[in-house]
């Protein structure tokens, strides 16, 4: 039995101090000992941020991305030994593929978004520009950058590696190294992961590591520059939020703790509908997946009174199907808890419950698993209750971290609203029916104390992810008892482990800091036109000016008949007189766009591909026939593409009438070549 190892100061770290010994949760085989003893917490953030900071910011956004989708191919490769390990943590084949499939996909999906969403530079420009004066020479311009720390995480049993992974991801791709302190009694599997991670060769050193054990001291070395993201017991993050360090240091605190979830079934649905069935099969599933402990499990099932015998005999017979053992065995459905101090506490709290609630199903004191010992392994059968007075019930206040799920009556929907929010706030809820209103008014009520809504019918269950199944591109997390916080959601994490500062000054000065054209700005107009230099010879600010065209009476006409657009205010010079906005017939927009595009297109092949589209288009002062047009096009952005032969140009449009109005604004997107041999 050998003790766990953590990764500090650029190498791994063996403990001497015997520590505390690991159980595998099926056969209650020592798999290995646990302590943090002799780890210098100290040095090991210092050592994130002397180190693992700055190898991370000389790298953009797109190269942080590709690492990230390089590493979630890499561990992909080595899935199948992260399953079988996880076999030993209670987890079935499915449950396996849930933490450890889910966690690489967690990287594949920040890889693309880093890719699609960021810029290929170090500095992410938020929002257009504010004017600031009247004559537009003085801005302020929202920047983000990475903070100069480290985001420490410390995680729950309950997914060893899809929690590690999916903080990991938006920190990386910010440019923040991570520090990982898994909880111990799956942390085998957590130290296997990152061994495979740093093995991978892929990551810069200092960006990743690994503390086995208890905290310590850890968060007494947290600074201002540092962020802490927590997942477990609504207990735990109430002590970190309170730290002194936290909270003297104003510490980027983030917690994800575990909540009250409860799924509605519609008044409308009834035996005979899918909804029924959904709803069943939903609440079965979230019973019995990672044997109930997921922070997003359905602790509460709120049913229409009229229908609770109906739902009660349902959902027992399915769980008398599900199969209770070893993982290793094929017929297996559910496997064990996490531990045995695990299993008793999940007793305890039933304990709590049944003092207003009924069994339907399983007995918390008794159960036969498959192929495995009842003693020596940590089961649980599955318990299903029934509360029928729902208005008294402990089940808003007490939480069975396992395979346990509560039947509650609800009267009306506002009965509905008012039990789900006697959880005080919750990471996931979910509402099955085919009545739309019944829908909207549920969600409204339920959105201020939820992170997620899932709303389901017959026909959307079998695209859904499921009430239980956080995505990346949505937050993961919840107000109140849930921790206040919120992970993933796309870019919106990425933000968060960097700090937004606004900066003011000339136009000039922010287009230098932010790698982007700014309005007023100097512009770069020369004889060779913009779209004729690849990638590499364009530089923001680089502009053509072209014009002017004289718009006809004819022109709109044409264009009304080509289009089939005979809009009023384009082909009847009465009633767009009549019009507050118009003093006659005038142009369409899209003609006036249409003829920018025919001023400043360069006609011959050249590096510039394709118009993929615009962005931000207005229009801001009519046209009318016998108004002279002429367009300033100005590279506004310049996005190289990682292992590409072209990337993305954004150009400023700026359409002006023979006053010098602005009668359009618009950003034209544009794939541009690189010069040949140039894709590295």
């Amino acid at each position: 039995m050998r003790p766990l190892r953590s990764h500090v100061n650029g190498d791994w770290f063996t403990p001497t101090d015997e520590g505390k010994p690991l159980l595998d949760a099926v056969t209650g085989e020592r798999i290995a000992t646990i302590t943090s003893a002799g780890v210098d917490m100290g040095s090991a953030l210092s050592y994130g941020r002397r180190v693992g900071g700055p190898a991370l910011r000389e790298l953009t956004f797109h190269q942080r991305a590709a690492l990230l989708k390089a590493l979630a191919g890499h561990l992909r490769e080595h899935r199948s030994e992260l399953h079988a390990l996880s076999a030993r943590t209670g987890a079935t084949r499915f449950d396996a593929r849930f933490d450890v499939d889910g966690g690489i996909g967690v990287l594949f999906t920040y890889g693309s978004k880093g890719r699609r969403e960021l810029p290929n530079d170090t500095v992410y420009v938020d929002g257009p520009p504010e004017r600031l004066s009247r004559d537009g020479g003085f801005l302020g311009q929202h920047l983000c950058t990475p903070l100069h720390g480290v985001a420490v995480q410390i995680n729950a049993f309950n997914f060893p590696v899809w929690g590690p992974l999916e903080k990991l991801a938006p920190a990386f791709l910010a440019g923040v190294p991570t520090l990982v302190k898994p909880a111990s009694q799956t942390a085998y599997l957590t130290e296997r992961l990152v061994e495979l991670v740093l093995d991978s060769g892929l990551l810069p050193p200092g960006s990743l590591q690994l503390v086995c054990g208890g905290a310590g001291d850890l968060l007494d070395h947290l600074t201002e520059q540092d962020l802490l993201a927590f997942t477990g017991s609504a207990a735990t993050a109430r002590r970190l939020r309170s730290h002194p360090a936290v909270v003297g240091r104003a510490v980027r605190f983030s917690a994800e703790a575990d909540s009250l979830n409860c799924s509605v079934l519609g008044p409308d649905a009834h035996e005979d509908t899918p909804e029924f069935a959904v709803f069943v099969d939903q609440l079965v599933t979230e019973m019995t997946v990672k044997a109930g402990q997921k922070c997003t499990a359905i602790r509460r099932a709120l049913v229409p009174a009229h229908r609770m015998d109906q739902v009660a005999a349902a959902v027992a017979a399915r769980l008398a199907e599900v199969t209770v053992g070893n993982p290793a065995h094929q017929d297996t459905r559910m496997g064990a808890l996490a531990s045995l101090e695990q299993r008793e506490e999940v007793r305890r709290s039933l304990k709590a419950l049944l003092a207003t609630a009924t069994p339907v199903f399983g007995d918390p004191e008794r159960v036969d698993p498959l192929d495995a010992d009842p003693l020596r392994g940590a089961f649980l059968s599955p318990v299903l209750l029934r509360a029928d007075d729902p208005d008294a019930a402990p089940v808003h206040e007490v939480e069975a971290f396992g395979p346990v799920s509560t039947l509650l009556p609800y009267r009306d929907a506002d009965h509905a609203i008012d039990l789900a929010a006697r959880g005080l706030g919750s990471l996931a809820g979910s509402v099955v029916t085919a009545d739309t209103d019944f829908a909207r008014r549920v969600v409204l009520g339920l959105a201020p104390w939820h992170g997620r809504l899932l709303v389901v019918d017959g026909n959307t269950a079998t695209e859904s992810t499921g009430h239980g199944s956080p995505m990346p591109a949505l937050v993961h997390g919840g107000p109140g008892r849930a921790g206040g916080g919120e992970e993933l959601g796309g870019i919106r994490s990425v933000l968060h482990h960097m700090q937004r500062t606004a900066v003011q000054g000339g136009p000039g000065v922010l287009t230098a800091v932010a790698n982007r054209w700014m309005p007023g700005a100097p512009r770069t107009v020369d004889d060779v036109h913009p779209f004729r230099r690849h990638l590499e010879d364009l530089r923001v600010g680089d502009s053509v000016v072209a014009g002017p065209r004289t718009v006809t009476l004819e022109d709109v006409e044409h264009f009304a008949e080509f289009t089939g657009d005979t809009f009023y205010a384009h082909t009847d010079e009465e009633a767009a007189s009549a019009n507050p906005f118009f003093e006659g017939r005038v142009a369409h927009g899209y003609l006036v766009v249409s003829l920018a595009a025919g001023l400043f297109v360069d006609p011959a092949p050249g590096p510039v591909l394709a118009n993929y589209g615009l962005e931000g288009l207005r229009f801001l002062t009519p046209t009318y026939p016998g108004d002279a047009l002429t367009v300033t096009l100005t590279a506004k952005q310049i996005t190289p593409r990682v292992d590409a032969d072209h990337g993305e140009v954004r150009w400023d449009a700026d359409v002006t009438n023979q006053h010098g109005e602005s009668v359009a604004r618009y950003d034209v997107l544009t794939l541009v070549a690189k010069k040949p041999g140039e894709a590295g």
